[in-house]
């Protein structure tokens, strides 16, 4: 699938007014359904990285990585505190932390990469490939231009670097392992469209109705990604949509897509 995002602007003040109470919903609503979550595949064990998002620190993914090793697999955090960008040692760190958890456990690693943390995920599996076993991002605005979002301010302060110097062509593209996107129209800070990737047969792009902010912490999400990750390493398969309740929550938003329309007219008439 191919999204055109020459044009494209950040979302509205209104969707961005809205990720906080949204945020804490979604958290609540992860809560009631955990018997729903728990009932997802199980893990094998294996290694996931999960990045944080811009100005967040490893306590933002707390909730991911509790439910992840409940699931059976072996969470980490990125073990860099709060993500102000890629300051200098960041991706040497993130890329030192990858290779020492494949050399510990002698098995590939997810990555899961929330917005920012995205494109780490995504320029680790491109740097060692042969160590990722696939990456999945939440959020993440890995095409289109960094303007495209209601964060770009925050990132040149909290980085010093000036988005107009990103080279963002470099990262849209994908990394050579299975790689997800999940992505929400009514998402406030970064827009729909720079998380869309163009699907493949090792690429694939899942949507959800979420906040940006509570991305990490919607039970659809939530699912998504122990699905994704409990596939056996070798024989991964694209997400499937069409079973039983997964066609509600999944099936009708990814026709819509594909037809060119929203799932969510009342948020994206806003947008």
């Amino acid at each position: 699938m191919q999204v055109n995002t020459t044009k494209v602007k950040a979302p509205s003040k209104l969707l961005l007014g809205l990720e906080g109470g949204r945020a804490w919903l979604e958290y609540a609503a992860t809560i009631a359904t955990l018997p729903l979550l728990h009932s997802a595949p199980r893990g094998d064990g294996h290694s996931v990285v999960i990045f944080p998002g811009l100005a967040a620190s490893e306590l933002s993914t707390l909730t991911l990585r509790d439910y992840l090793a409940r699931q059976g697999y072996a969470p980490h955090d990125w073990g860099l505190g709060t993500n102000l960008g890629p300051r200098e040692g960041v991706l040497d760190g993130c890329l030192e932390l990858v290779k020492k958890l494949r050399k510990n456990s002698g098995r590939k690693v997810s990555l899961i990469g929330w917005s920012l943390g995205g494109i780490y995920a995504r320029e680790m599996a491109k740097a060692v490939s042969e160590d990722v076993r696939c990456v999945i991002t939440l959020g993440t605005p890995f095409k289109g231009s960094p303007r495209a979002t209601n964060a770009w301010r925050v990132y040149e302060m909290a980085s010093g670097e000036r988005v107009d110097s990103i080279d963002h062509e470099h990262f849209a593209s994908p990394p050579p392992v299975p790689t997800t996107s999940i992505f929400s129209r009514t998402d406030g800070v970064v827009a729909w469209q720079c998380s869309v990737e163009r699907e493949t047969a090792t690429t694939e792009n899942i949507e959800v109705e979420a906040s940006h902010i509570g991305l990490g912490a919607h039970p659809a999400v939530i699912y998504a990604i122990a699905d994704r990750l409990a596939q056996p390493e070798g024989a991964w398969r694209k997400f499937d949509r069409g079973m039983g309740w997964r066609r509600m929550v999944y099936g009708g938003a990814q026709r819509d897509l594909r037809a060119g329309k929203s799932a969510f007219p009342t948020f994206a008439a806003a947008a």
